[in-house]
């Protein structure tokens, strides 16, 4: 019975072990294949009709601003007003009725001065899988600038890639290292399951009928 025991210890330690290089090599493999396609710098950003703007709440659990969004924001108005783009996709969780990603970043968009015609609405957006894909199956762009924090930006980057869209993302800033030390490690998980979706051909939740941008 020991040795029973014993053999079954290996079995999920080994398990374990293969598991932690498994999500080693996937977070340094999306990097790595990313690295040349995301900037922090507006010159770096090449042309495209559209941008992706990808959700997250507007405030934390504990009722504070979420500086993710904001920076969010910033980056997208800024990259607007470049002249670089000329529509922002605005893609979110829009699972409640009280819980709306796409219409907070919406409003907060046009209070920085973003014309409420040049920004569209995708309310399906509830995983970065869904608000890259549907971009292209939903809104017809083969072409896009993802708009997010560089730890998010790799990643969609690389699904949108995998999918036969052209990607490139701009950076938002990031926040305070421990203030994102959660979503950080979060991402490490989330940077392995990309190749699960990609082997099993996961889509996106919903579609809808085709929206056609100007």
């Amino acid at each position: 019975m020991k040795r029973i025991i014993k053999n079954i210890l290996k079995f999920f330690l080994l398990l374990f072990v293969a598991g932690i290089i498994f999500i080693a090599w996937a977070n340094y493999s999306i990097k790595k294949d990313s690295e040349a396609l995301v900037s922090f710098a507006i010159a770096d950003v090449p042309e495209a009709k559209t941008a992706v703007l990808l959700g997250t709440s507007k405030t934390l659990n504990n009722g504070t601003p979420n500086a993710y969004f904001y920076n969010r924001i910033k980056a997208a108005t800024d990259l607007y007003k470049s002249g670089k783009i000329q529509y922002i996709i605005v893609s979110g969780d829009n699972s409640t009725k009280d819980y709306n990603e796409p219409e907070d970043m919406q409003t907060a968009l046009i209070q920085e001065g973003v014309p409420q015609d040049k920004i569209i609405l995708d309310h399906a957006g509830f995983r970065t899988l869904d608000s890259v894909i549907r971009a292209k199956d939903i809104f017809g762009q083969t072409k896009l600038i993802i708009i997010s924090q560089k730890f998010h930006n790799e990643r969609a980057v690389f699904l949108a890639k995998q999918n036969g869209i052209q990607a490139f993302g701009y950076n938002a800033a990031d926040v305070n290292k421990y203030a994102g030390l959660k979503t950080n490690m979060r991402e490490y998980l989330a940077k392995a399951k990309v190749y699960w979706d990609l082997i099993f051909g996961v889509e996106p939740k919903f579609g809808g009928e085709k929206v056609v941008i100007p």
